[in-house]
């Protein structure tokens, strides 16, 4: 699932798309630097599940939730965390066993805190001002 998104907009409808097959359980890992369109993803995946509510980063929170759409959706960012450790403080392995969705960005950051059938999207800005999603099997 390699694809060029020409504006936010695409990339949210992109996220729209993946959104609408998720099903309870699936973990979605948005890699790539700022700027490179996760969180457009991410509400546009979000968007897909049904929700109402606006996405936001979770930057300073380190998780929201979005229990309104068709599943919960549990939305992290690994950015701000110094450490593992941290990531289990706000409740991650709680989080893994919920019948909902996952959306971690920044999860390459601790790759190995994600399951094995975590699905990894790498998103880079092309100098086209485009974005390039890449599907990875792992990272």
């Amino acid at each position: 699932m390699n694809q060029t998104l020409a504006t936010a907009d695409a990339t949210q409808k992109w996220g729209q798309a993946l959104g609408e097959q998720l099903q309870a359980g699936d973990v979605i890992a948005l890699c790539g630097h700022l700027g490179a369109g996760k969180t457009q993803a991410t509400k546009g995946i979000i968007a897909g599940l049904g929700s109402k509510i606006d996405a936001t980063s979770p930057t300073f929170t380190l998780v929201h939730e979005y229990l309104d759409g068709r599943l919960p959706v549990f939305h992290f960012d690994f950015y701000r965390m110094d450490d593992a450790a941290q990531v289990y403080t706000v409740g991650w392995d709680d989080f893994l066993d919920e019948p909902g969705v996952i959306i971690v960005e920044w999860a390459d950051l601790f790759p190995d805190l994600l399951p094995s059938q975590t699905r990894w999207f790498v998103f880079e800005s092309l100098p086209t001002g485009e974005r390039r999603v890449m599907e990875k099997s792992a990272l």
